[in-house]
Order: structure tokens, then sequence, then C-alpha cells
């Protein structure tokens, strides 16, 4: 038997067809703007109004997924069918949502001991999750069992490069990773921070130039000196970006005329992830030897 069903997060920042067409069980993380609460088991926003609305001053915060929703969604899996689960979660250096996913998992294992819940702190974030749950979906397709598929995203995940750039210092600024006079400073100089997801899965500055086109470039540098032996690993090249698909589709065009390669999934970053980094983030994400 190979019966599973992989589950991830809003945070993976895949498109709604990918989901749907594979059969992707999706945890929604919600977000507040202007007193109004969205996402969860709730309706979402429409992700350029939500970014709109940041350009306008509002500020939204965010919020982990609680224990009780795991539980009742992967008991309704347990309970509907013989699937086992594998959950490839986001990153426990930016919520705590994995923590409360383990939580859940707890309870399950006492109430039904022969069946498969295993979950993954992906230690990534937006499409960089996105790409290893596709990655991991990819394996599914080929026959891989749950447990050949949990050990190859295990042994893998820290090879997936993370490069951001942002157009915004006021929301790192805001979200605690860049100090108000740094940030002041820095959007009067048009310098631009480059940010990787580390290896702690934490959202850190690595760096900065100046100008939003450098900045750009900057992303693709960082590829190829991150590449390393992975550079025939990678089929597919991910792309999300913060209502600026202009700038996500430069980046692509450099990433062709660099490395040979022609297949892209961009997306939006959606709210979780957006509302700290802002609008016109863009974001790369590719197999690496290092990150």
């Amino acid at each position: 038997m190979n019966n599973y069903r992989i589950f991830t997060d809003s945070t993976a920042d895949l498109p709604e067809s990918f989901i749907k067409d594979n059969n992707l069980g999706i945890f929604s993380l919600s977000y507040t703007i202007d007193d109004v609460t969205y996402g969860g088991t709730g309706e979402d926003m429409p992700v350029k109004e939500f970014y709109s609305r940041m350009r306008n001053g509002s500020m939204p915060i965010t919020s982990q997924v609680n224990p009780e929703v795991y539980l009742e969604e992967f008991t309704k899996v347990f309970e509907e069918s013989d699937d086992d689960i594998l959950y490839i979660a986001f990153s426990s250096g930016l919520s705590g949502s994995y923590n409360s996913s383990m939580i859940a998992k707890n309870e399950l294992q006492e109430k039904y001991p022969d069946r498969k819940l295993i979950i993954i702190d992906s230690l990534c974030a937006s499409l960089g999750e996105g790409l290893l749950v596709y990655k991991s979906i990819m394996l599914k397709n080929a026959g891989k069992t749950i447990d050949e598929n949990a050990k190859w995203v295990e042994e893998n995940k820290l090879n997936i490069g993370h490069n951001f750039t942002v157009d915004d210092l006021n929301h790192l600024s805001r979200g605690g990773r860049l100090s108000k006079v740094a940030a002041i400073f820095g959007t009067m100089a048009s310098i631009k921070p480059m940010l990787i997801v580390d290896k702690e899965g934490h959202l850190t500055v690595a760096g900065k130039v100046r100008g939003r086109k450098k900045s750009l470039i900057s992303l693709v540098d960082s590829m190829e000196n991150q590449i390393g032996n992975r550079r025939d690993k990678n089929d597919i090249v991910f792309i999300s970006h913060g209502d600026c698909v202009e700038d996500a589709e430069f980046v692509a065009g450099l990433v062709k005329e660099r490395f040979g390669i022609t297949k892209f999934m961009i997306n939006d970053i959606g709210p979780t992830i957006g509302a700290h980094a802002g609008p016109g983030t863009v974001a790369l994400f590719y197999e690496s030897e290092i990150r």
C-alpha cells in the first residue's frame, strides 16, 4: 500500500490550481488587517487588495495554527480514509505552527497507533517551502512510500536556497529585523537588503546593495554562489513576489540567461509572509549546495 496524503501550509505560497490538482492539504495561517481577521478557517482577502492596504499604511499581524485545527483535520483523514499523512510544516524559526502540530501528533498517536503521521519542520518559507513540497509530490507520484519520501525531504530540506530582497525597509523594521534608524537612513540611500532563510529557519539579513535593479540581480548572483553541485538538479526554479510580477519575471529572465533553466513557478507571496516583508518583495528558490 502507498496511500498517503501530503499536507503543508498556506505559507508555501503555492498556486490554488497546483493545490487542487495534487490533492494537497493546506493549513491556512490567519492574519488580521484593519481589525478584521482573514485566513485560518475563514475567508481570504484578495492578495492585491492586501498589498494595496499595506501600501496605504495598514499594518497586518499574523497568527499560527492552533493544535485543535491540526487535530480536526488529521482526524478527518484517519476517520474517512486509509491514508497516512506526511505534513511538511512552515519553518519553526518563523512560526509556532510546527510546535502546535506536534502537540496534535502526540495525541493522535495514542488514538491511532497503527497509522502514520510524519511531521517535518521544513525550515523553509514561501515558495522555498513550496519547492520542497513540489519535490515531495513528484516523489509520491513516482511511487515512493511515505517513509522514502519523508527521508528525502528531511535529508534535503537544507538544500533549498532562499534569497529575498525587499523594497521597503520599514516593514523589516516593524518586525524587529532592522532598527528604525537603519530603516530611515537606508531608505534615504536607496539601500536594499538581501535576506536569506538560514539553517535554523530564521529570516536573516545577509547583505545589502544600493538600488532596486542591483538587488534583483544580486538574487541571481547569490544563486550562482550557492548552487554548487546541485546545478543539474534544478529542472524548475520558483519565484515569489509581493505584488510585483514584472520584477519576478525579470529575475526569471536572468536565471534563464545564466543557467539555461526554462521552467519556473511564479506566484504571489501570501499575507503571512507578506505582512512582514511588505509589497515589492521578490524571492528566489532553487536546489543549492549551501544555504
